[in-house]
């Protein structure tokens, strides 16, 4: 063998553990997104289950809101499915876009529906509705970290796949964008 194939099959051999790296990398934080979905799920699931019984048990009391809970209700449902097309890709930006649409809209509903019950003292200072609120909110205050986790997550993927001379790579394999929460 000459001194010049040596140096192309080094040169081939070198760029062939690069691109691996590379793959792997990306591989790498991707299932990364897919971890920091699971823990933002977590709450999520923890509020829908907070919240069921809380609109079970407001049903009565508020008889005139019929629609506030059932926006509630909807809500919750939309969410779900979304979230389990998240769940099968989550670094797909529309699913992710779809999920915070929903969100907002969960969000809205339970804004109507937090409203109402202040409004009624006796409800404020049951047991029951003290207990599944306070589940809700600190189950919201979760997400909110668990977001920035896979906010941060997402931004170091994005930048993975920016990043000269990975992004040669990206269309190859099929590497996009990921979606933010």
């Amino acid at each position: 063998m000459s001194g010049g194939q040596i140096a192309s099959l080094a040169i081939a051999a070198a760029l062939v553990f690069w691109i691996v790296g590379a793959y792997n990398r990306l591989v790498s934080l991707r299932t990364a997104i897919g971890a920091a979905w699971a823990q933002f799920e977590e709450p999520v699931q923890r509020r829908e289950q907070a919240l069921a019984p809380l609109v079970v048990h407001l049903r009565e009391p508020l008889a005139g809101e019929h629609s506030s809970l059932d926006a509630v209700v909807g809500a919750l449902a939309q969410l779900r499915s979304t979230a389990e097309a998240v769940r099968a890709r989550p670094v797909q930006v529309a699913a992710l876009g779809v999920f915070v649409s929903q969100e907002a809209q969960l969000g809205a509903a339970l804004a109507r529906l937090f409203a109402l019950v202040d409004q009624q003292p006796g409800l404020r200072e049951s047991v029951e509705v003290a207990a599944r609120v306070a589940e809700v909110q600190a189950a919201i205050q979760r997400m909110a970290a668990a977001r920035q986790w896979f906010n941060d997550i997402a931004a170091s993927y994005d930048a993975a796949i920016r990043q000269w001379p990975t992004r040669i790579l990206v269309p190859w394999f099929g590497f996009g964008p990921a979606g933010r929460l």
